[in-house]
């Protein structure tokens, strides 16, 4: 018996039968039909909603001022995060000053991310979480064909990694492989013993979410991938819930803005760049 898509006709009928189709991970068009949003967000501000399951990745250009909330839904996502200035992708998360300029290597609400001009990409504006880390970054696919099989790490293989992915992510917006910096990740959580050794803590659990405030107009690169130290024998990842919705950037007199010098000084930079391209 023939295939129903062996013909163009066939192929075309085949097609539209999936309209209305499904499935735990995927976008919602348009996102401002998407359920689950945050309290007190009108469903008109809604930007972006998605759901990306364990191995898979999602990206999206922000306005300056949008509210990115990441929701571990089952307490197994892992959301290896980048960032990049929208209008000059060369400025990008600088992980190194995100841990040094505010004198922090854990991640938590309050916690500006920086590029390496002095400038807050994003705020991390609220978190029940507190399970992250800003230490290992991500995966690389030696890593994963190393410990899941020889096929491991591959994009579209059984244990994507999340290097790879970020390099696909990352082509989407014209960025090529040597544009990957090191990332953050959120939801998997990562402390240093008093002799230096890394200690990973796992999660928090399930319903656990991450806000992060865009203070630029930003590209966002998500891969959600395992920790690099989560020690499963098998590749446990959890779906990630992704919703964004219109808002406005810190603003001077907001706690953020004054939390210590070191903030002040980046979020003026921020301020000064953004003014005189004239971003509202």
């Amino acid at each position: 018996m023939s295939s129903t898509t062996a013909t163009t006709h066939g192929a075309r009928d085949h097609a539209r039968a999936q309209a209305g189709a499904t499935a735990e991970a995927m976008p919602v068009l348009p996102a401002r039909s998407a359920s689950g949003l945050p309290d007190g967000v009108p469903q008109e501000r809604l930007t972006w909603a998605e759901t990306v399951a364990g191995g898979g990745y999602a990206s999206r250009v922000l306005a300056r001022g949008t509210t990115l909330r990441l929701t571990d839904l089952h307490g197994d996502a892992c959301a290896h995060v980048l960032l990049y200035n929208a209008d000059q992708p060369w400025e990008r998360l600088n992980v190194a000053d995100t841990v040094k300029v505010p004198w922090q290597a854990y991640l938590g609400a309050g916690h500006p991310l920086l590029s390496d001009q002095g400038r807050v990409l994003a705020s991390i504006v609220a978190d029940t979480s507190g399970h992250h880390d800003a230490l290992c970054g991500t995966s690389s696919r030696d890593a994963n064909a190393r410990r899941y099989s020889a096929d491991g790490g591959l994009a579209h293989g059984p244990a994507p990694a999340g290097r790879e992915l970020f390099v696909l992510a990352a082509s989407k917006h014209g960025l090529a492989p040597r544009d990957i910096p090191p990332s953050l990740s959120f939801f998997q959580g990562v402390k240093v013993e008093p002799d230096g050794a890394l200690r990973f803590d796992g999660s928090a659990g399930a319903g656990a979410h991450v806000e992060l405030r865009a203070e630029l107009p930003l590209v966002v690169l998500v891969a959600n991938v395992p920790h690099p130290l989560d020690g499963r024998d098998s590749y446990t990842c959890s779906t990630l819930a992704l919703h964004a919705w219109r808002d406005r950037p810190t603003q001077p007199g907001d706690p953020l803005w004054s939390a210590t010098p070191e903030s002040e000084r980046a979020f003026l930079n921020t301020a000064d760049y953004a003014d005189a391209r004239g971003l509202a």
